[in-house]
């Protein structure tokens, strides 16, 4: 890739063409990973059954919260680099991406060792028994062995994505699932080896894709590429990163566990409650995929534009971004409102409570996309303004703040039932965009977070 002509087309070009270029591989990135998590749950629950289903799905919450802990780091390792890259300073993009580098692996060796010998507690802790326990506990032991690898593209994506390259990374992420996918039925199938054996193929996957993704940071010469020197720790330099992640790595920690109350409470109100909460919610993903996308190639986009000290074009990304995300997300609310019964039709087939209750929240959550392609957009500005402090408002003022105490509010004092959820839901998103708003206007994130070069800063 030619990373001096994405330079100058993140700083100079056509806006619109900017963010789609950025965000389209970051959109087919997703939804294969979304094509992924439907086949590897397809072939556990069609080949194993459904104890096994629920075993894996018991650690997933475990198996996030342990990956925020590292998002942090590369949330502000994209904001650093892509102000670097912007303001043209290689040599102080190395230095962050070689910090990043020593960090990440030195942490996820760590969280992995502890994970492994603590999964039976962890799982005994969740509320797993029996098989349920034997089984999660196969499957979560393995899969923190998984940790270093997917720290180790994290730290790849961080730096490619700074320089504007989300391409790359997409084909390499996309190779490693497609590979899951084909291993998975080979290990649970032929070699029988049960939920063990999708977790040994996730490894394998994402394992050999990262190592040679590690390895193309060291061989390669074009663009930000790592030396031995650059993986001495320098504490300054780290202090810089940790100090810029630690609000993100705060922020994806608290949605992890929001998630897991907010998951408890839908439950409270019975398992066809529930079933229409997570097949909403996958369907919901699925739409929202485009403004993920614009969202993460904002950040780069926002970065690299005050790294070069064109705070109007940042400006513009900004505004740019919300006239595409509107646009995405009015269509995608549009068709999914109208549709709604026949979509939620392909996966409720006999249960009319859980069709009557998936429809009403597909329906209901359709009318509120629109904010969440606000919030995305909100948070990809922040992040690559190196600001995270203000993204990590928007996480946890979104969970902590407000849905959860509206979801007990309406619960205590309207006779709504599980209705009170979804509208806990719309109003927390609306809430949250105006806190948003409201940031954006003060302007504080458009000061870059970074000085002419980083020396200066030691």
């Amino acid at each position: 890739m030619d990373y001096g002509k994405k330079r100058q087309l993140i700083l100079n070009g056509s806006m619109p063409k900017v963010i789609l270029t950025l965000a389209a591989p970051i959109m087919l990135n997703n939804f294969v990973q979304t094509l992924y998590s439907l086949a590897d749950t397809y072939w556990v629950s069609t080949t194993l059954g459904t104890t096994e289903v629920a075993s894996i799905m018991l650690v997933f919450p475990v198996i996030f919260l342990t990956l925020s802990l590292g998002m942090g780091v590369n949330i502000a390792g994209t904001a650093l680099i892509s102000q670097y890259t912007g303001s043209d300073d290689k040599k102080s993009s190395s230095r962050i991406a070689g910090q990043m580098f020593c960090f990440s692996l030195i942490l996820s060796v760590v969280l992995s060792i502890i994970g492994y010998f603590a999964t039976p507690t962890i799982v005994r802790l969740m509320g797993g028994e029996g098989d349920v326990h034997k089984y999660a506990s196969q499957y979560l032991s393995i899969m923190f062995w998984e940790m270093p690898f997917i720290f180790l593209f994290f730290v790849y994506n961080s730096i490619k994505q700074g320089q504007g390259d989300t391409v790359t990374p997409m084909k390499l992420n996309v190779s490693g699932v497609i590979l899951n996918i084909i291993l998975s039925p080979i290990f649970i199938v032929v070699f029988k080896l049960g939920v063990a054996g999708a977790a040994i193929a996730t490894v394998f996957s994402r394992g050999l894709f990262a190592l040679y993704a590690g390895y193309t940071l060291f061989a390669h010469k074009n663009g930000i590429s790592l030396s031995v020197k650059d993986l001495r720790i320098e504490k300054e330099v780290l202090y810089k990163i940790i100090r810029i992640g630690l609000p993100a790595t705060i922020g994806q920690s608290a949605s992890a566990f929001g998630f897991i109350f907010l998951n408890a409470f839908v439950l409270a109100y019975g398992d066809d409650t529930m079933a229409a909460f997570g097949i909403g919610n996958r369907i919901n993903s699925l739409v929202l995929m485009p403004v993920m996308g614009i969202g993460n190639a904002l950040a780069t986009i926002v970065g690299q534009n005050l790294g070069a000290e064109q705070k109007d074009r940042a400006n513009l990304a900004f505004k740019s971004a919300m006239k595409l995300s509107t646009l995405f997300m009015i269509t995608g609310s549009t068709i999914m409102f109208f549709l709604a019964e026949t979509i939620v039709g392909v996966f409720i087939k006999d249960n009319p409570v859980v069709f009557a209750q998936s429809l009403e929240y597909l329906r209901l959550i359709s009318a509120s996309l629109p904010l969440m392609g606000f919030f995305q957009v909100f948070v990809g500005t922040f992040q690559g303004s190196g600001h995270t402090l203000y993204a990590m408002i928007m996480d946890m003022g979104r969970l902590w703040g407000l849905r959860i105490p509206l979801i007990l509010l309406f619960g205590n004092l309207t006779t709504w039932g599980s209705s009170g959820v979804w509208y806990a839901m719309v109003l927390s998103n609306g809430l949250i965009c105006c806190v948003g708003l409201v940031i954006y206007l003060m302007g504080n994130w458009q000061e870059k977070v970074i000085h002419k070069n980083i020396l200066a800063e030691q």
